[in-house]
C-alpha cells in the first residue's frame, strides 16, 4: 500500500520543477488500473476512474517547498507507532494526502454512476496555478481537497490572505528640522495597521475568525528631494472579511497620514477564507470511514491557505480538507510521515468513497 506513498516522495519536486514526479504519477496511476492518466495544459498529473455523469475531484499538489530531504525510512518510536516513518520533503505537506488520493481511488474503482478525477496540482507551494487551471475545467458533486491535518481528523476551513506593499513618501527634510521622516511615518503605518486589527479582533477567541496581519520587510531610502519607506505586509482573513474589504480598510486606515503620500499596492494573488458546511453528505461519509478505523473524528480550522480558497467559491459543491500527516512538520527538515497512518487514511478515504457513492454501503 505504500508503494505510491514512497516513489511519489523519493521524486523531489519543489514548485516549479514538478515535471518528473508528474510523469511518475502518471505512469503510476496507469499501473494502479486507471482508465485514464495524463499531463494537463497546466502540468498537473490527471487520474480518471469510471465515466458516470456523477464527480468526485480530489485535488491535491504535487509540488514542495525547496529543500531536499534524504527519503529514509526509520522504526516509529512512538508508544502507539505502527510500522515505519517515511522522512522526505513532502512526505506531509503533500504527497501524503495525494498519494492517499491516489491508492484510495485505484482500492474503490469504477463505481456504476460515477467518476473519479485524482488531480496532483502544479504550483500551489507559489501563486496555485495548477488549481486556478482546473477551477473552470471541471464541475464537481463532491470535492476533497489533499493537505495534511491527521487520519482521524478532517478539516473544514482555511483561512483567506492578501498582500501588498505600503510605500510612504515625503519631501526632504534637514536633519535638524525635528520633523518625521517617511521610515518613522511607516513605523507609525505598521502600527496603525496593528490597531485596526486588534479592534477587529476584539472578543474573538478563534485564530480562525482573527485578522492576522504580519510585517514581512521593510526598507528605506531617498534621494536629492525626497525620502521613502516601504513596508511588505500580508494578512490572513477570516471569513467575515474578504480581500477586497481588507485592501478598502488599510486604504481608509492610512489617511490619516496626511503630510505623507501613502500608497497602497496590491501584490500576487488574493484570496478568500472559505469555511465548509459541516453537515453535509461529504463530511458524514468521512467522518464514518474515520470511525471504521477505530478512530475518533474531530475537526479543525486552519490558518494558513490551501487550494481548497480557489476552489470551493467556484465549484460551489460540498467540500473538505483530508489527508494524513503531521501539519507541525510541513516544510521542516525533519518533515515525515508514518506509513502506519498512511495505511489507515486510506482505508479511511475507500470506505468514504464507497459510502459517499453508495449510501447504502
Amino acid at each position: 500500500m505504500t508503494e505510491t506513498l514512497i516513489g511519489l516522495v523519493s521524486q523531489y519536486s519543489p514548485s516549479g520543477q514538478e515535471r518528473g514526479a508528474v510523469e511518475w504519477l502518471v505512469a503510476r496511476m496507469k499501473a494502479l488500473g486507471y482508465a485514464d492518466a495524463f499531463i494537463d495544459g497546466a502540468g498537473n498529473a490527471v487520474g480518471v476512474i469510471g465515466s458516470g455523469p456523477r464527480q468526485v475531484v480530489l485535488l491535491g499538489h504535487i509540488d514542495t517547498v525547496p529543500g531536499e530531504i534524504p527519503v529514509t525510512l526509520t522504526p516509529d518510536p512512538s508508544p502507539t507507532g505502527r510500522g515505519e516513518l517515511l522522512y522526505g520533503r513532502g512526505s506531509v505537506d503533500a504527497k501524503g494526502p495525494l498519494a492517499c488520493f491516489t491508492d484510495a481511488v485505484a482500492q474503490v474503482g469504477a463505481i456504476d454512476g460515477w467518476q473519479f478525477v485524482v488531480i496532483g496540482a502544479v504550483e500551489e507551494e507559489r501563486d496555485s496555478d495548477g488549481a486556478r487551471f482546473v477551477v473552470d475545467k471541471y464541475r464537481p458533486d463532491f470535492a476533497i481537497i489533499g493537505e495534511p491535518n491527521r487520519w482521524d481528523r478532517v478539516s473544514l476551513g482555511y483561512k483567506g490572505s492578501a498582500w501588498a506593499d505600503i510605500t510612504v513618501k515625503r519631501g526632504q527634510a534637514h536633519t535638524a528640522s525635528g520633523e518625521q521622516t517617511a521610515a518613522e511615518a511607516a513605523v507609525e503605518a505598521w502600527l496603525a495597521v496593528k490597531a485596526f486589527a486588534e479592534n477587529f479582533n476584539a472578543g474573538k477567541t478563534r485564530a480562525f475568525d482573527k485578522i492576522l496581519p504580519t510585517l514581512r520587510g521593510m526598507e528605506s531610502g531617498q534621494d536629492e528631494f525626497e525620502q521613502w519607506a516601504k513596508l511588505k505586509v500580508g494578512v490572513r482573513l477570516p471569513v467575515e472579511m474578504n480581500p477586497g474589504q481588507w485592501y478598502q480598510e488599510l486604504e481608509n486606515t492610512l489617511k490619516v497620514f496626511e503630510t505623507f503620500r501613502v500608497l497602497v499596492e496590491r501584490v500576487g494573488y488574493a484570496v478568500p477564507a472559505w469555511s465548509c458546511e459541516k453537515n453535509s453528505q461529504l463530511v458524514r461519509a468521512i467522518i464514518s470511514g474515520i470511525r471504521s478505523q477505530g478512530g475518533t473524528p474531530s475537526f479543525v480550522y486552519k490558518t494558513g491557505t490551501a487550494d481548497l480558497n480557489i476552489v470551493a467559491p467556484v465549484w460551489q459543491c460540498p467540500a473538505v480538507v483530508y489527508g494524513p500527516g503531521d501539519s507541525a512538520l510541513d516544510h521542516t527538515p525533519d518533515e515525515h510521515i508514518s506509513l502506519g497512518e498512511y495505511a489507515r487514511a486510506v482505508e479511511v478515504l475507500a470506505a468514504a468513497l464507497r459510502k459517499l457513492v453508495t449510501p447504502s454501503a
